[in-house]
């Protein structure tokens, strides 16, 4: 997509807002990785999903900077929480007073630890969730996803494109590439679901349970 192009699609989309704007911003000057943050496109159909799906509970594995755990918490209705997890300790100064800031802060249970350990200790029935933790682990992280959400749940899993690397054999030896690789292949051949490739940004698979 050509820049002019992106901006033609931002503008006839919904805002993201000013809270997540200077997220998204502050997200770009102060982490080394800024661009792994969803950004207005995808924060804005993460929140639509979530409208569309209904959901109760929701898992995010990846928290990062928690502008997909605030946009995904946008779309709940009453009663509706995301479990977000960050497995990366060092990002729990930044992250957590911008989702305790947050309009939506109540919906919002941010959790640093390794969600494929913690999440099913929680005991909750997931509706749906976002998967956008380690490359390399995607298809451990899948199926514990799978062995906690209800028939009927969504996956939605984020980078499963990887810059295109997927079908470029420069990167055969690439660990995480390997990893996305695995998990598209794993998913495409799962008779428990029903899967779509989206080719927004990075890539985001749309999965569902039968």
């Amino acid at each position: 997509m050509t820049e002019e192009l992106e901006r033609y699609v931002l503008s006839h989309s919904d805002p993201e807002g000013d809270y997540l704007y200077r997220l998204y911003r502050a997200t770009n000057i102060h982490t080394i990785h800024g661009r792994m943050a969803s950004g207005h496109l995808q924060g804005r159909l993460l929140k639509m999903f979530v409208e569309m799906v209904r959901p109760k509970n929701i898992l995010e594995v990846g928290t990062f900077s928690g502008y997909s755990a605030i946009c995904m918490a946008e779309g709940l209705g009453e009663g509706g929480k995301v479990w977000t997890f960050e497995i990366n300790d060092e990002m729990e100064d930044f992250t957590r007073p911008w989702i305790e800031g947050s309009p939506v802060a109540g919906k919002i249970e941010f959790c640093v630890g390794d969600a494929n350990v913690e999440a099913p200790r929680l005991g909750v029935e997931f509706d749906m969730a976002f998967v956008d933790g380690d490359k390399r682990t995607y298809v451990e992280t899948y199926e514990m996803v799978m062995s906690i959400l209800r028939p009927g749940g969504f996956i939605l899993a984020d980078n499963t494109l990887w810059d295109g690397h997927v079908t470029d054999p420069a990167y055969d030896h690439d660990h995480q590439t390997q990893g996305i690789r695995l998990f598209n292949d794993h998913v495409a051949q799962d008779e428990r679901v029903e899967k779509v490739i989206i080719p927004l940004r990075d890539g985001l698979t749309v999965i569902r349970k039968k």
